[in-house]
């Protein structure tokens, strides 16, 4: 045994002064931004638009404006294309520091001085629609300049998929990425993870539970801002575990509108104590459905499914219970639709001892969709500072997932079939001139 204490040596050191945290955040990003060409090509054509080409990144930045002032971004990114050269600058914030709209509109102001292509901001904000800002900018001030905005956690997820499942093709700089990686991964970086519901929670659920709130009480607006960046928080983290790009469904009015997008979170939030949304798995069978139900103080994930078109109501019933047969069936309720019937909700385990206990009392009444849903009780423990409620929600949909989502697969009809062929009749084959000459020729 030995009291000797050592730490694995790393490309980016995560030790340091809280207050150097975001220059060395930012250096480390650009650095690999021009190190790994897969990534880079990933962050700045994927999600800024930039073209394919060569790619160079600088900190320290400053720049002259007219006046005598001197602005200085936190980075500057190019990308060299023949005799074309897209830039960007860069902005980062780390820790619970958010960006600041006057200085955003400062470093578009630069930027359109120096007719740079962009502004980047990076900070732990995650917004819950891609192209959408946490600063709200005067058109004005954007011109001919493109304002980006991308997360730490989309960042990550990003190097992850990058790394994991897309592949590097140089193992030099497959390692350099996991560098970073496993830097970003360290909350000394000052990249946060989404934490909890912010601190008018626990006052919006009492609320909601005593059924007293109204959407314009103090702290609904900021709990519902809190859910639309924990659902993109959600869709980022199923998607660094599976690889896949998950995206939160939203409807084109929810899309174009966060304003109202919002205002239609905290109507439900007041009438049903519910906060809700939905995640794409791309090739999955459908999509999932989160719910937190601050009344029942339950949190859940489901889907639905259609059932098969053709075969007797228990075929059917079975066509889904088979899929599922070899997962722990523990409470996951199925809800099977039938048409112009109240729907039969049974526990899946009952199913698979009685798959007639899904149907109506007349058995030959075909089903016409499942509704398989998980549901586990609200975790609450400490209130607005904790995790709890949180990780109740990662639990469950990472437990649905696991047990219903990645096992079913959609009925698809059996392709048609040719009738069974009835043998031919034999033929006598006609005798030819040759054989009959033989025949003949060998007679006694």
């Amino acid at each position: 045994m030995t009291d000797d204490t050592r730490r694995p040596a790393r490309l980016i050191p995560i030790y340091g002064r809280g207050t150097e945290a975001e220059p060395r955040v930012t250096s480390a990003l650009l650095s690999v931004l021009t190190a790994v060409d897969e990534f880079g090509k990933a962050i700045l054509r994927r999600h800024c638009g930039a073209p394919a080409g060569k790619i160079s990144a600088f900190t320290e930045v400053s720049i002259k404006m007219p006046g005598g002032r001197t602005e200085r971004p936190d980075g500057l990114v190019e990308v060299r294309r023949g005799n074309h050269t897209w830039v960007a600058l860069v902005e980062t914030k780390t820790g619970p520091s958010q960006l600041d709209k006057s200085q955003v509109e400062r470093y578009l102001d630069a930027a359109r001085y120096r007719k740079y292509d962009a502004l980047i901001t990076i900070s732990n904000q995650i917004m819950p629609v891609t192209g959408e800002h946490p600063v709200a900018v005067s058109k004005k001030k954007l011109g001919r300049v493109k304002l980006h905005h991308i997360s730490w956690a989309a960042l990550l997820t990003e190097a992850v998929m990058v790394r994991h499942h897309r592949g590097v093709s140089d193992p030099d700089q497959a390692w350099i990425l996991s560098e970073l990686i496993a830097y970003l991964d360290n909350p000394r970086s000052g990249v946060m993870q989404f934490k909890n519901m912010g601190r008018h929670w626990t006052k919006v659920r009492a609320g909601a539970r005593a059924r007293t709130l109204n959407p314009g009480d103090e702290g609904v607006g900021d709990v519902v801002a809190r859910w639309d960046e924990f659902a993109r928080f959600l869709s980022l983290r199923l998607g660094r575990r599976l690889g896949s790009d998950v995206q939160r469904v939203l409807s084109r009015p929810d899309r174009s509108d966060p304003t109202g997008r919002r205002s239609r979170l905290a109507n439900t939030l007041a009438r049903d104590g519910v906060l809700e949304c939905t995640l794409r798995v791309p090739d999955a069978v459908a999509d999932i459905t989160v719910r937190a139900d601050l009344i029942a103080r339950t949190v859940s994930a489901g889907l639905s499914i259609k059932a098969p078109e053709r075969g007797r109501p228990r075929t059917r019933v079975n066509w889904l219970v088979r899929q599922l047969r070899n997962e722990p069936a523990g409470n996951i309720q199925v809800a099977t639709a039938f048409k112009s019937r109240k729907p039969v909700t049974k526990l899946l385990a009952d199913l698979i001892e009685n798959p007639d206990e899904a149907l109506l009392d007349d058995r030959q009444i075909p089903p016409r969709e499942f509704t398989l849903t998980l549901a586990r009780d609200m975790r609450e423990r400490g209130g607005a500072t904790a995790r709890s409620f949180v990780q109740s929600v990662e639990a469950v949909i990472d437990e649905f997932y696991r047990r219903v989502g990645q096992n079913l697969k959609a009925w698809t009809p059996p392709a048609p079939r040719l009738p069974e062929q009835s043998p031919s009749p034999e033929v006598e084959e006609p005798e030819t001139e040759a054989s009959s000459d033989s025949e003949v020729a060998s007679a006694p």
